[in-house]
């Protein structure tokens, strides 16, 4: 392959043995590719709202195909309409998702307005006001926007600053992998040479001792060296009971700023702002609808609204309450997140650090029974799936195993509050 558009055809040919000919031409004819730089192909389509759906809908199978080809991960960015794209260089670890967040796209109301102003501090005086500045709040709400709308305003402020964005677990995978192959010593000096350093989810390194270790003397590097640390989390430190006291007394020296749920005039400006964005016109009845209905979750607000545009854009309707009723039960699930075993097994497993197939699988290590015994409580407890239901995810066991497993984790809640904090910070990473 020569160059990206060869990339991009041979791309093009394997997602159509994937996909209907009707999604290929409706969301990828005037698709094109715009260059390839540093495991990021970029490409460029004609609306944003194209873009909303390609990113939403078919980003992973893109990803999962470049992986293939090149057996390395990928990523990759969308820009839409005019947008010029600028050249980014990923090893200053500045994410192209950056330049969708910014601090004048973020909707602020009372619930926020605290944590907007110190971001704002931040990216203005940089390792100055505020050093960490530690944003924590409930899924959907708005943390990730504020911290890349930070790097965001200190790159376009000075384009030199070195800046790192990692997510916590994406943190704890690296260092795995760095130390199996042989290069902490580039891991190390990846991040601890920045002037920036964003991280998202602190929450899931909790518990993991040698990655707190590297992350304390990451953070010490930095923070020492006067540079400005952001950190966002679910939950304040006080809350993460496998947390490393040496970190919650580093993370709690800096800013403290919570983010809440939008108050309903918040919502109804953030729901006329997001159709807006999308080319979608809704009259205030549908506004005042939404925002009575969808009170805790931006990103359920924004679901609401691009599956509105997807009515109206694809199957021609006319926007009315009936359509917006729809649109909410589809993506609020009526209010109640219901998460599936996939994602209880996967997130378990994660915080053990162990694969999910050793959880579904034979496995009985002490470590790893245990792991188990916890996925299927959370299951039981987080679904409405039946004891038979449950153990079919861990090849067929019977439900007298399934009852037992259980059985055994809320005895354990009866008297270890070190389970308590495991079925919190488990349960936390699910519904996030």
């Amino acid at each position: 392959m020569n160059s990206y558009n060869d990339i991009w055809d041979e791309v093009m040919n394997i997602l159509s043995q994937q996909l209907t000919p009707t999604a290929i031409k409706t969301w990828f004819n005037d698709c094109t590719p715009v260059d390839l730089n540093n495991n990021c192909l970029v490409l460029h389509t004609t609306t944003d709202f194209k873009r909303t759906i390609i990113l939403s809908r078919f980003a992973d199978k893109i990803r999962g195909v470049l992986s293939e080809m090149f057996s390395c991960d990928f990523d990759i960015l969308v820009i839409a309409g005019d947008e010029v794209y600028e050249d980014v260089n990923e090893d200053k670890g500045i994410l192209p998702e950056m330049n969708e967040y910014t601090f004048d796209r973020f909707i602020v109301g009372p619930s926020n307005k605290f944590a907007h102003a110190a971001a704002i501090g931040v990216a203005e005086n940089p390792g100055k006001l505020y050093n960490p500045l530690f944003i924590y709040g409930n899924s959907g709400l708005g943390k990730t926007h504020l911290l890349l709308s930070i790097g965001h305003a200190i790159h376009e402020k000075t384009p030199k600053s070195t800046i790192a964005y990692i997510k916590g677990d994406e943190f704890i995978n690296q260092m795995i992998k760095s130390i199996k192959d042989g290069t902490s010593e580039e891991f190390r000096t990846k991040y601890r040479n920045v002037d920036l350093f964003l991280v998202d989810d602190i929450q899931f390194i909790a518990g993991k001792q040698s990655t707190q270790d590297e992350f304390f003397h990451t953070f010490n590097n930095i923070y020492e060296a006067g540079h400005q640390i952001v950190i966002t989390s679910d939950r304040p430190p006080m809350e993460m009971k496998l947390l490393d006291d040496r970190l919650r007394t580093r993370f709690e020296g800096g800013l403290m700023a919570d983010i809440q749920p939008p108050d309903l005039e918040t919502r109804m400006v953030i729901i006329r702002t997001k159709a807006a964005q999308l080319g979608l016109r809704l009259s205030d009845d549908a506004v005042e609808y939404i925002a009575a209905n969808i009170t805790a979750n931006v990103r359920q607000i924004e679901g609401v609204i691009k599956r509105l545009t997807a009515y109206k854009e694809i199957l021609d309707e006319v926007i009315t309450i009936a359509s917006v009723e729809r649109a909410i039960r589809d993506v609020a699930h009526t209010g109640t997140y219901i998460p599936t075993p996939e994602i209880i097994i996967r997130e378990t497993a994660r915080y053990y650090s162990l694969k999910e197939e050793d959880l579904r699988g034979q496995n009985r290590s002490k470590n790893t029974a245990l792991a188990r015994q916890v996925s299927m409580y959370l299951m039981r407890s987080l679904t409405n799936l039946s004891l038979k239901d449950i153990g079919a995810e861990y090849e067929d066991r019977n439900h007298a195993t399934v009852l037992a497993s259980i059985r055994k984790v809320e005895d354990m809640l009866k008297y270890d509050n070190a389970m308590s904090g495991t079925i919190r910070d488990i349960t936390s990473n699910i519904n996030s």
